[in-house]
């Protein structure tokens, strides 16, 4: 018999998960109290960046699992994902990233905007989240995934579970050590910027292209910031963004924890899968952290 899971949470670690587990076989249904737009993971940037998350030995195996995915996912169009380059900026002199040698194009450089010290250019996969969000749902459904749009106030609500609730499992699962970290974001007319830009100051400044339109942000945390004040910071990096025509604003909550939680525990008659606290590293730790979960599921089926 095909073993049955619930899933909750509609968001990209959820999304992902659902795809992983019903394309082995299993029989998912996806309840959320949100979709798309009304999940964090919609403001999300988004590009492979283990940001707001802890690096460590498993971290980083999800990381790179992840990040070969999404580069064969770029290959597909209606995935939303682009192959493209960018630079990193520090404000500070500091070296290159350990994970360099898994970046490809990967290269030092001193053509840098006013303001900062050092950095490097690289070819990263950049995701256009309104599109994944739309292609992982609808790839979930064509392996026989339902999705119901529900609040839940409890977790043992099936034999097997995987809690993907992000910084809902502050509350559903009891959970102290999860912080919200607020993030916004803006959309602008994109003045024709083909590369991306991610500067490590604080607050930070990121860009990404999508076509037409361009990503603008961003905060971690703090106050709310206004989108002109979003859009001038980055106009700072790039002049041509001065004058770029606001058409919307997103805003979410990271799940900020010290450790991502991916782990399985008894609560009640179900077994809990947990898939949660990835920071600012959703998108980075999804295919990783969701065949995490299948491995687990099937070492105790």
């Amino acid at each position: 018999m095909t073993r049955e899971v619930v899933i909750v949470g509609a968001g990209v670690s959820g999304l992902t998960t659902a795809v992983c587990l019903a394309e082995a076989g299993f029989k998912i249904n996806i309840i959320s109290s949100g979709t798309g737009s009304a999940t964090t993971s919609f403001a999300a940037g988004a590009t492979w960046s283990p940001y707001l998350v802890e690096w460590t030995e498993r971290s980083r195996a999800w990381s790179f699992e992840t990040l070969g995915e999404l580069r064969a996912l770029a290959a597909d169009p209606a995935a939303g994902i682009e192959l493209m380059a960018g630079i990193e900026a520090s404000p500070e002199p500091v070296g290159p990233p350990e994970w360099r040698d898994r970046l490809a194009g990967f290269a030092m450089t001193t053509d840098l905007p006013s303001g900062f010290a050092s950095g490097w250019r690289y070819v990263a996969p950049v995701v256009d989240m309104p599109a994944y969000l739309g292609y992982l749902e609808s790839r979930a459904k064509a392996a026989g995934a339902t999705l119901s749009q529900r609040t839940v106030d409890r977790l043992d609500l099936a034999p097997a579970v995987v809690n993907c609730t992000g910084v809902g499992a502050r509350a559903l699962a009891g959970d102290a050590d999860l912080s919200p970290v607020r993030g916004q974001v803006v959309i602008a007319e994109n003045p024709g910027l083909t590369e991306w830009f991610v500067a490590e100051s604080d607050p930070p400044v990121y860009f990404f292209p999508h076509g037409g339109t361009v990503l603008l942000g961003g905060t971690a945390g703090g106050a709310e910031r206004s989108d002109e004040e979003i859009r001038d910071r980055c106009a700072e990096v790039e002049p041509r963004l001065k004058d770029a025509r606001i058409i919307g604003r997103r805003a979410g909550l990271r799940p900020v924890r010290p450790a991502v939680r991916v782990e399985s525990e008894r609560i009640g008659d179900s077994q809990v899968i947990h898939n949660y606290g990835h920071g600012g590293a959703g998108v980075t730790l999804s295919w990783g952290c969701a065949r995490e979960v299948r491995r687990l599921l099937a070492y105790a089926a």
